[in-house]
């Protein structure tokens, strides 16, 4: 479909026409080509028909350019070699999943042409070299960050709430490069790397430069400090063990009022807001402030914490993620039982938790009192293919599972307050939900 979509802000420009691949449309038509700097142009080719998502493209100086291509359900990739003369590709892996495949920072090649990929192998995200694992089950890698001649710098989590920086030798020989509790990052530039590293602790992000054969330097922070720090305390909630922090006013005196709950989560596929880092809770803390006990969970279908936990998602969304916050609820309350008063909880969030949001007062309104949805995705079928046939299917193919996932059918028993906000100009969950 095409949407119009107009500023209020700016009511004397027109609207702008936005074309939306909504879930079972058709995609946009993707091509791929060589451009050499005479201006010969030649067609990468590969079959489309099969594989319709172009997902990754690189192209580094130990061999030719390497493609990752996706079929439409998600469910098959293959990766494969181009030959930059004539346009032809030819497979180096193929990759298949009952879920979905996902697409990381890889593939990429070494030096000798060895390709070095991310995928799931035995309900981890491992680094594989030429298929051959270089992580153990320890590791859950999340990104590679750099490439050495002789081994690769990843981030990756031994625990979900945490991030660190390891150095991958070819060999698999792991050495982890950070330490404490914090999430940290790294990026790298010859032989000099430079990791960051945010905690829980008042001294915000710490950011370091190592460089090969030198000691390690620190960047000094001119930035601003936070007006507050967070007080945050960790969890694992309910049978499931589901990373949670809780957060009560500061001012507050353990056990001396009982406190309106409110729930703050994303909750969706892709994101996590429970990690090591003071930043992450600023705004919780504020909300806290107010006269609050803010809950914040990360139930099935968040990452860091392995293949399948990321996959219970699939065609219930509805369902899965609604019940881990409501456990996760129940969990609090029974560890704060003289700080929290069950009997009036709100929940509020955006996007994603916008929609978990609104779901949570229309089927659990015994739960639920109150929520605020911020550009809720009501009808998934309006949002797009990718995305949205990752999880839920075609559907054309399950109509069952998007109804059972949408809003709308549900909207008709609305018995709590709701407070619906939306942007008009927002061109991805856009106005029509």
């Amino acid at each position: 479909p095409t949407w119009f979509v107009a500023d209020p802000a700016n009511p004397q420009r027109p609207a702008t026409a936005q074309r939306y691949p909504a879930a079972g449309t058709t995609n946009s038509d993707v091509t791929l080509w060589h451009v050499s700097l005479d201006g010969t142009r030649t067609e990468i080719s590969w079959d489309r028909e099969a594989f319709e998502y172009l997902g990754r493209v690189s192209w580094t100086k130990h061999g030719d350019p390497v493609v990752q291509v996706l079929s439409r359900d998600q469910k098959h990739s293959q990766i494969l070699d181009v030959d930059v003369a004539t346009g032809t590709t030819a497979v180096l892996r193929e990759l298949h999943d009952d879920a979905w495949v996902d697409l990381t920072a890889t593939p990429q090649r070494m030096a000798g042409g060895r390709l070095l990929t991310l995928e799931d192998v035995d309900d981890r995200t491992r680094l594989l070299l030429d298929g051959t694992p270089l992580t153990d089950d320890a590791w859950q890698v999340r990104s590679v960050v750099g490439l050495r001649p002789e081994a690769v710098l990843v981030t990756a989590s031994s625990e979900p709430t945490e991030v660190h920086v390891l150095h991958v030798g070819l060999d698999g020989t792991i050495t982890v490069l950070t330490s404490g509790q914090g999430v940290h990052g790294a990026v790298t530039g010859g032989p000099t790397t430079v990791i960051t590293r945010s905690s829980l602790g008042a001294d915000g992000t710490k950011v370091v430069v190592v460089g090969a054969g030198e000691a390690t330097s620190v960047i000094a922070s001119v930035a601003e400090p936070a007006p507050f720090q967070p007080g945050v305390t960790f969890l694992r909630a309910g049978e499931r063990g589901l990373s949670t922090a809780v957060l009560l006013p500061r001012d507050h005196v353990p056990g001396s009022e009982r406190l309106p709950v409110l729930m703050d989560p994303y909750g969706g596929p892709h994101a996590q807001r429970v990690l090591a880092s003071s930043r992450m809770f600023l705004e919780a803390q504020w909300l806290a402030d107010q006269g609050f006990a803010v809950v914040v969970a990360d139930g099935r279908g968040t990452p860091g914490r392995g293949s399948a936990w990321e996959r219970a998602v699939l065609h219930d969304f509805a369902g899965v993620t609604l019940q881990d916050q409501v456990d996760a609820l129940a969990a609090v309350a029974q560890a704060y039982p003289d700080d929290v008063d069950t009997s009036r909880v709100g929940i509020t969030g955006w996007s994603y938790g916008g929609y978990l949001a609104a779901l949570a007062v229309l089927d659990r309104p015994d739960v639920f009192h109150a929520a605020v949805a911020g550009a809720p995705v009501t009808e998934w079928r309006l949002y797009d293919t990718c995305y949205t046939e990752r999880y839920l299917g075609h559907p054309d193919e399950v109509p069952e599972v998007y109804a059972e996932n949408s809003l709308l059918p549900r909207a008709p028993r609305l018995e709590r307050p709701l407070l619906l906000i939306h942007g008009l100009a927002d061109d991805n969950v856009v106005a029509a939900h």
